[in-house]
């Protein structure tokens, strides 16, 4: 499994279509050109190159299908899920509806999440971290580093 670091800026044209930035390009695998697009949890996009998401898939697969929560579950992640290719000129190309679903505008941030990118509108993303302090950042790793006793 990949993991991937890093925040990279990118423009989104009249089209829909940004270009991939170098930074993040290089830390995909080789010839990796297929990705999976789909719903953040938040009000952003999630971009997982396809083995990524292969893996999600392969744990989805295994949920209990009787249970109604990982039917509602699987409506909301899956929903929308679009798989996006690279075109000659390394753009990527934002469905309308997902693009809408995250206020995606002009101006976009690409955040790695360990096996994937986030894709926020660059305002949103900046006010996430203007509104978090330090403080609530140490109260929140102790807490989620303490759970997984990492």
């Amino acid at each position: 499994m990949s993991s991937f670091h890093g925040e990279y800026e990118a423009t989104v044209d009249a089209k829909g279509r940004f270009l991939l930035p170098g930074g993040l390009k290089k830390q995909l695998p080789e010839g990796e050109t297929r990705f999976i697009l789909s719903r953040g949890f938040e009000k952003c996009l999630t971009l997982y190159p396809l083995k990524s998401w292969e893996q999600i898939i392969a744990k989805i697969s295994q949920l209990n299908d009787f249970d109604p929560k990982v039917r509602q579950f699987r409506r909301q992640f899956l929903g929308g899920a679009t798989e996006v290719e690279l075109d000659s000129a390394n753009r990527l190309l934002l469905p309308p509806t997902l693009k809408e679903f995250a206020g995606l505008a002009k101006d976009i941030v690409l955040a790695a999440a360990v096996d994937r990118f986030e894709i926020w509108d660059a305002g949103k993303y900046k006010q996430l971290f203007e509104d978090f302090s330090p403080e609530a950042f140490s109260d929140l790793a102790q807490q989620v580093m303490a759970e997984n006793k990492i």
